[in-house]
């Protein structure tokens, strides 16, 4: 049986400070997305909805929360939340459903409505969260992780400030040609140094900011595809949700604590590359097949740590893949 499924629509509400509430947003990129597609939303089988939990009660149901705003027609719906991770999930959602004979076609939505300044941990105690023991525990807010994740590097393979500042440079040049994107101007790594330290050594546009928006892909079955004329669509091989392998030695927030190794060999790899390494080989490709790669920009160095991780490059020499312009 073959694991691919096709994407035959795209659409996306452009990233900023709106003001508006998430569903909003996830219904125009949804719009967009059948529009591109040219599938009407009654023929859609299954939504697939993802969302931050700061939406309140509708956050926690955003498939259906979608499915509502765009006319109840009988769907089957998914909610996905997984943090940065609830779109990636989501798609793994709407494909496991194609690939089980649930649906023959998927809407896939995820929409924000962020709150302004660095996120914060959600109310209440939860001692057995990372997440939650990281922030009140050791303190390492997100900024915080970024720094030390940057500091890091800085001690093991020599990046330095600048390496960190062509990441954002690079990053704006593009951002200034995408008409969806939160900022459209291109900066220089001079205005780079001379914003503000946030957590040291990173500074203020190291660092992604929170913004509102949405995307949306519409999914389909190989067959309804080629049914609806679209003979070589643009297709998903591979999805990759793992979790880390027991016995994790290597400190990785927002895991704080270790497993013992004393009675078990730790694996190969960190956990970064295992989840590479999964979807690499469901797609039966390596990296050595890839000709473009969007990378994780959370902050300027963690991109350059996930080119390692995602064997773009060896390790230690995500800086100079930078410095020789091939990113």
């Amino acid at each position: 049986m073959s694991g691919e499924v096709a994407v035959l629509g795209a659409g996306m509400h452009p990233w900023g400070k709106w003001g508006r509430g998430f569903v909003e947003y996830g219904v125009v990129a949804a719009r967009a997305a059948l529009a591109d597609a040219g599938v009407d939303w009654r023929d859609v089988g299954s939504i697939v909805g993802a969302d931050t939990v700061r939406g309140g009660y509708p956050g926690y149901v955003a498939g259906a929360t979608f499915a509502k705003a765009l006319g109840w027609q009988g769907a089957r719906v998914a909610s996905v939340y997984a943090a940065c991770a609830s779109g990636a999930q989501a798609i793994a959602a709407a494909r496991a459903q194609i690939l089980a004979g649930l649906a023959d076609v998927v809407l896939v939505v995820g929409a924000d409505a962020a709150p302004k300044g660095f996120f914060r941990p959600a109310g209440g105690d939860r001692p057995d969260d990372p997440d939650w023991l990281r922030f009140r525990v050791l303190g390492a807010t997100n900024p915080a992780y970024f720094g030390l994740y940057a500091r890091r590097r800085m001690a093991v393979h020599g990046d330095t400030l600048e390496d960190f500042a062509q990441v954002k440079v690079k990053n704006a040049a593009a951002g200034a040609l995408n008409a969806n994107a939160r900022y459209r101007k291109a900066v220089t790594a001079e205005e780079v140094a001379a914003s503000a330290v946030v957590a040291d050594p990173l500074r203020l546009l190291d660092i992604c900011a929170t913004s509102d928006g949405a995307a949306a892909l519409v999914l389909s079955s190989m067959e309804f595809a080629r049914q609806r004329g679209a003979s070589d669509p643009v297709r998903i091989r591979a999805v990759s949700t793992v979790t880390p392998t027991y016995p994790t030695t290597v400190l990785d927030l927002p895991d704080i604590a270790t497993d013992s190794a004393a009675a078990v060999a730790p694996t190969e790899g960190t956990f970064r590359a295992s989840i590479a390494r999964a979807a690499y080989e469901e797609a039966g490709i390596g990296p050595e097949d890839v000709s473009l790669a969007e990378v994780y920009d959370l902050s300027t160095a963690l991109e350059l740590q996930w080119y390692e991780d995602l064997g773009l490059c060896a390790e230690g020499e995500g800086a100079k893949l930078l410095r020789d312009g091939v990113t």
